[in-house]
């Protein structure tokens, strides 16, 4: 199987609105009520808004394909946090923020997350960000050794509200590669 790691293009809105409503659920913790995960990708990853992510210039949304078939997705916010837990927190600026990073569960495992990591702090570097972060489930304890294991450290905490429910996230952050781009990188194109 051939993977690729590229950037998205405005044609992608519907294959990336597809896999985010696939593995949205999976970030959530036990308890997390099904109607307020459903209301949450109606909300924040229908087709609708990946068109907005997409025209964005502070956002850089990569898609991960395996023999042309999308498998997973990220999405870095370029810009200083709007959530002042957030901003206390991280320690490299400029930041950029992976606010997503999903991969379809038949293919955890083999490499794609990390491949889509890499190039996404790649990307953050070469458009001048210093660290990158992210928030993660305090209870999602595989999304938290793959993000250590990423080089992703603990700084501090955040809340994240789905539907109703407030759930606790940590914050982690890591410094960008001082060189930026390289090819070399894992699902570079």
């Amino acid at each position: 199987m051939s993977m690729q790691v590229r950037i998205a293009g405005a044609a992608d809105a519907g294959a990336l609105a597809e896999v985010a409503a696939a593995t949205f659920a999976l970030a959530c913790p036990p308890g997390t009520k099904q109607a307020d995960i459903d209301d949450f990708v109606a909300s924040n990853l229908s087709r609708e808004r990946f068109d907005r992510y997409l025209a964005d210039p502070a956002r850089v949304l990569l898609l991960a394909e395996l023999d042309a078939a999308p498998v997973g997705y990220t999405m870095l916010v370029l810009g200083e946090p709007a959530d002042p837990d957030v901003a206390a927190a991280i320690t490299l600026r400029p930041p950029a923020e992976l606010s997503k990073c999903y991969v379809l569960p038949a293919q955890h495992g083999g490499g794609i997350a990390a491949a889509l990591v890499e190039r996404s702090v790649a990307e953050a570097a070469a458009r001048g960000a210093a660290g990158v972060w992210l928030g993660v489930n305090q209870h999602n304890a595989r999304a938290n050794r793959f993000y250590e294991k990423s080089g992703f450290r603990v700084v501090g905490t955040k809340r994240f509200r789905v539907g109703a429910q407030l759930h606790d996230d940590f914050v982690r952050e890591r410094p960008v590669p001082r060189d930026g781009w390289s090819h070399d990188l894992p699902g570079g194109s």
